[in-house]
């Protein structure tokens, strides 16, 4: 395979990133995962921060490939771990993209940040929500991502969560103390659960203190959204006839007494083993 590359005022191989019209065999190695190969054009002086002309790495393309190995190779060559494209995508996000909760726990250890420097970039956390990559999202969550972190076009990452039907990535979001009724504009998550006619996906957001007489932007509330015989609209319609039990109001107030950012050390309150599970939804 040729390539054709295009120089730019810094030459390539002094330590800063060049620009390159097309892919280098760098490139190409990282993505098929071929770590000798890899190693052995790094020896040759290949920089590890070669771009394309989109400001594409070699990281990013091990990162979509799920090559863990390519990745920390090229890390320990120097590699910028928070490169971003110029559409705004990073290393991390790609590895959302590809479901590699490794390759998230090495950039993250390697000091990648957490979040994007604007608000409208891509975010990995979003990524890997409408990916459905539970792993990626427990590893994020663990690091301090804020399970509400919000972008603008897309909303909550629960609610994206939600748009794709990924119930497994909702419990963990709410599970850390992301609000239920936090989607996009007033769009809540329970709205996008019940146009999918999801019951799992809007049982998990009940449970978690969602709020059913929210109207979206039509002055619609998730009952008049729900297919007529759907398994939503029977949960609903039960939910509105018998609603939350004493105890499941208690557990959600004092969820959010306790704040988000507190409710990891539950398990150091002296209490009961019985009553932090409680309040875990263990």
């Amino acid at each position: 395979m040729s390539y054709t590359y295009q120089w730019l005022d810094v030459p390539w191989g002094d330590g800063d990133m060049g620009s390159w019209a097309d892919r280098s065999p760098l490139h190409e190695a990282a993505s098929q995962g071929r770590l000798l190969a890899l190693r052995t054009l790094l020896a040759q002086g290949y920089h590890a921060n070669i771009v394309t002309i989109d400001h594409v790495t070699p990281l990013h393309e091990a990162c979509l490939s799920g090559h863990v190995a390519c990745a920390r190779a090229l890390i320990s060559a120097g590699a910028n771990v928070n490169a971003a494209t110029i559409d705004g995508v990073t290393p991390l996000f790609n590895c959302c993209s590809s479901g590699s909760v490794g390759g998230v726990e090495l950039l993250l250890q390697s000091g990648a940040y957490t979040h994007a420097s604007h608000t409208h970039f891509p975010s990995a956390l979003h990524e890997a929500c409408k990916r459905g990559s539970s792993q990626c999202v427990e590893a994020l969550l663990s690091h301090g991502v804020d399970p509400d972190y919000m972008v603008s076009h897309l909303g909550s990452p629960l609610y994206m969560s939600c748009l794709h039907q990924h119930a497994a990535c909702s419990r963990i979001l709410l599970h850390k103390g992301a609000s239920a009724n936090v989607g996009r504009d007033r769009d809540s998550p329970l709205h996008a659960a019940v146009r999918q006619d999801n019951a799992d996906q809007v049982s998990v957001l009940l449970e978690y203190g969602a709020d059913i007489n929210l109207r979206d932007d039509n002055d619609q509330r998730p009952v008049d959204l729900a297919p007529p015989g759907g398994k939503t609209k029977q949960l609903l319609h039960a939910f509105e006839v018998s609603p939350r039990t004493l105890r499941q109001v208690c557990r959600i107030h004092i969820r959010r007494l306790i704040g988000r950012s507190r409710l990891t050390e539950l398990h150091c309150l002296p209490l009961p083993p019985l009553l932090t599970q409680y309040l875990e939804h263990t």
